[in-house]
């Protein structure tokens, strides 16, 4: 089934532009999300359960889909027929915004690779809890965990970020089996400045405390840049810790565009294998240094870079990158090396 994915279907997706690509595949398993007869034929792709149990919530398996591939939670379903033992939608914002001028998403198949800069295009928070309240009264809310990933607005100041982020907490917590605070994407301007000790201390108070109000609180993580300092790593640590933080998502994109040829290179977040040394380096540094779960995502193309994850200590992986130059076939592969 990969060679399948690699020999017909990836060329002709390849053939469109990367965004248009992008949104013809989501618009399909759109589709196919309200369809039970779709869900069965996808269900092809499942791979044996594997339970793993982390933060209180049950995984049918430790493969994840990152945030990103469905910022607006339109494909659930499907993607849980896919065989990803849990989904992260988002990045999603309290305010709709349209992202970053196009064209914003560029391949490099020698490199196995993406640069994006979308910039958190996508719904905004009302609009997105709504859909899944729909879904959810529909009875086609999926049976894996569903994690939400929220950012801050473009248009918010720095300084009313942590206000941005509780909007979004509110309104879409309850529909959220886990909550990730994206703090270190580098397409929204500022943003990863919410690392600093001190902004995010205050950040993640303010979700602690507002989580803590209700009957059903839940797990929230934080998403990472790969560029940390050793120092910078160890702060964030340290706040995490202070603060009941659950797990730590290592890593969102890189800066460190070093791989590409300068001829071809793009503004934006780099994606892919090239993260993958990266982003490996700084999961075992975390875990050497934490007894905060580690959900790794970056460079994991197939099994050898998933076993080199789960060696570096993460409990559970993300893909992304890896899904679009592998196919659907590549969680079945990853999980034949889980024990």
């Amino acid at each position: 089934m990969k060679n399948f994915y690699q020999r017909l279907l990836r060329p002709l997706l390849f053939s469109l532009d990367a965004e248009t690509a992008h949104h013809f595949t989501v618009e399909l398993l759109r589709g196919a999300s309200q369809f039970d007869l779709a869900l069965r034929v996808l269900r092809f792709f499942q791979p044996p359960s594997k339970p793993k149990t982390l933060f209180g919530l049950n995984f049918p398996n430790p493969i994840g889909l990152a945030a990103g591939l469905d910022k607006n939670g339109v494909a659930l379903p499907a993607w849980a027929a896919l065989g990803f033992g849990f989904i992260e939608l988002g990045t999603v914002t309290a305010k709709w915004q349209p992202g970053n001028p196009k064209p914003r998403i560029f391949r490099f198949p020698e490199q196995q690779a993406l640069i994006n800069r979308l910039g958190f295009n996508n719904d905004g928070a009302d609009v997105i809890a709504e859909r899944l309240h729909k879904l959810r009264q529909h009875g086609r809310w999926p049976a894996v965990p569903v994690g939400i990933n929220i950012g801050k607005s473009k248009a918010t100041p720095l300084q009313d970020a942590t206000h941005d982020y509780l909007y979004s907490f509110r309104l879409l917590r309850d529909f959220a089996d886990y909550i990730a605070l994206n703090v270190s994407s580098p397409n929204t301007p500022g943003l990863r400045d919410l690392q600093e000790p001190a902004a995010l201390a205050q950040l993640i108070r303010a979700i602690r405390d507002e989580n803590s109000r209700s009957q059903t609180p839940k797990p929230v993580l934080v998403k990472i840049a790969p560029e940390l300092s050793s120092i910078e790593l160890e702060q964030i640590i340290a706040v995490c810790e202070q603060n009941d933080v659950a797990g730590i998502i290592a890593t969102n994109t890189t800066l460190d565009h070093s791989s590409i040829p300068p001829s071809r290179d793009q503004a934006g977040g780099l994606s892919g294998a090239p993260l993958r040394e990266k982003s490996t380096a700084l999961v075992r540094e975390i875990v050497r240094k934490s007894k905060i779960p580690v959900i790794a995502a970056g460079g994991i193309s197939d099994a050898e870079s998933a076993r080199e994850k789960f060696e570096a200590g993460a409990q559970l992986l993300q893909i992304y990158t890896g899904y679009i130059y592998g196919g659907p076939g590549l969680v079945r592969e990853i999980m034949d090396i889980v024990s």
